[in-house]
């Protein structure tokens, strides 16, 4: 009978990989919109009701792009919408959401030294908390706060914060920031598809209909893009910080959370300054690395328990699954006997500080907690342990192999 472990795996990575690739299609075409809206430059010669032109030289080719404020005299026979690269985007993180954090919720997303919940409560936080954000910025958008941008912006961030800080009250480390990512993907997306396109849709159908399009839907559409664009960096290094411990695993995650927010900014001013006008602010790159030191002198503080914390925990129903199965005995010390140097709350190989993904391998209810995961990287794989660390052989591989089979025979 073929592995559903292994289908599964494939099909995460499957997942995984159609999001990173819908992900740099929204981005690029984010940061290129962006970009030719700050280069755009007058003509007199341009068509009425033209704001700018650029002239641009990619492939062999020159392109000619100009921009109307509101929209052309004619309706011209094609009209590339750009928009499925948005939805495409947030469709596969949320499935990707899903399968890792839903479907292996009592490994990644329930963290009982935060908050003692049931998976299905961890679930219903996780989904009903994506909404939260884009209620309240929409609400905000709408109301009187549109004529000071500045403002607004600040209290998005707010917003961000007290979810970062919510985030990781209850979560792992790196489903908090994980999650954190996901909360402003969906505000961003929701932009797209609750706001930028229906806008877009009333100006076509004004001008289908004969009647000339009110400029307020191209503006409100350009504020939400815009706000796109400041917010996509520190989305990437959210969704990129599972795989490194010093982001998420530590007591100040959710500071470090809230201040890659505003490397976001001072990254993206820099650029769309340099776009604009031809030369960015020097200082905008001192602050991003003044910022870059803060976060790393605050990831070296550990949030996580201790041994003898660790130790003494009393185990979830899941972890009392795989520790009370046959073969535990023999898998554990295994586990431990190759494993554990690096897979520690104090490493003692080399110089290392952390353990790789902030896995911890020492207790009965550590290596329960992870059954699964060491189950595809030492039992039925060889990814663990590295080779050139240390040589696990097949008999060893099987005391795992073996023990997970038979846990979940349960």
């Amino acid at each position: 009978m073929y592995d559903l472990a292994i289908l599964w795996e494939w099909i995460a990575f499957s997942v995984r990989w159609l999001h990173v690739v819908t992900a740099m299609a929204w981005i690029g075409a984010s940061f290129y919109f962006i970009a030719l809206d700050l280069m755009l430059k007058p003509n007199d010669a341009l068509p009425e009701g033209a704001h700018g032109e650029e002239w641009e030289v990619h492939g062999g080719g020159f392109y000619h792009t100009v921009k109307y404020m509101v929209a052309p005299a004619r309706m011209p026979e094609h009209l590339t919408w750009h928009k499925w690269q948005s939805y495409s985007t947030w469709l596969s993180g949320a499935a990707l959401l899903m399968i890792i954090y839903w479907v292996g919720g009592e490994l990644y997303l329930i963290d009982p030294t935060k908050a003692d919940l049931a998976l299905w409560q961890g679930i219903l936080i996780s989904g009903g908390s994506l909404t939260i954000g884009w209620l309240l910025y929409d609400a905000m958008c709408k109301s009187s706060l549109s004529d000071h941008p500045t403002i607004l912006m600040l209290l998005l961030f707010v917003i961000l914060v007290i979810m970062s800080w919510g985030y990781n009250q209850i979560f792992t480390g790196r489903a908090a920031l994980l999650h954190l990512g996901a909360f402003t993907a969906t505000i961003m997306t929701a932009n797209v598809f609750f706001q930028i396109m229906p806008n877009q849709r009333i100006v076509v159908a004004d001008l289908k209909a004969g009647r000339t399009p009110d400029a307020k839907y191209g503006k409100i559409a350009k504020v939400r893009s815009t706000h796109n664009n400041y917010l996509t960096l520190p989305v990437v290094f959210l969704m990129l910080s599972n795989h490194y411990p010093l982001a998420f695993a530590t007591q100040h995650a959710w500071i470090i959370a809230s201040l890659i927010f505003l490397t976001g900014v001072t990254i993206r001013h820099y650029f769309n300054t340099m776009h604009k006008t031809g030369s960015g602010p020097h200082w905008t790159w001192g602050v991003t690395v003044l910022l870059m030191l803060v976060i790393a002198w605050l990831s070296t503080a550990s949030g996580t328990e201790d041994y003898d914390q660790a130790a003494a925990r009393e185990l979830t129903p899941y972890e009392q699954t795989y520790a009370s199965a046959a073969g535990f005995q023999d898998a554990y010390d295994t586990v431990v006997g190759n494993c554990s140097m690096c897979h520690a709350r104090e490493p003692v190989w080399g110089n290392m500080h952390w353990a790789p993904k902030g896995v911890y391998l020492e207790t009965p209810g550590d290596v329960a907690r992870h059954a699964e995961q060491i189950y595809l990287q030492a039992g039925l794989s060889h990814a663990m342990p590295p080779p050139n660390a240390i040589q696990m052989d097949d008999e060893a591989r099987q005391y795992i192999v073996a023990w997970v089979r038979e846990a979940r025979k349960k």
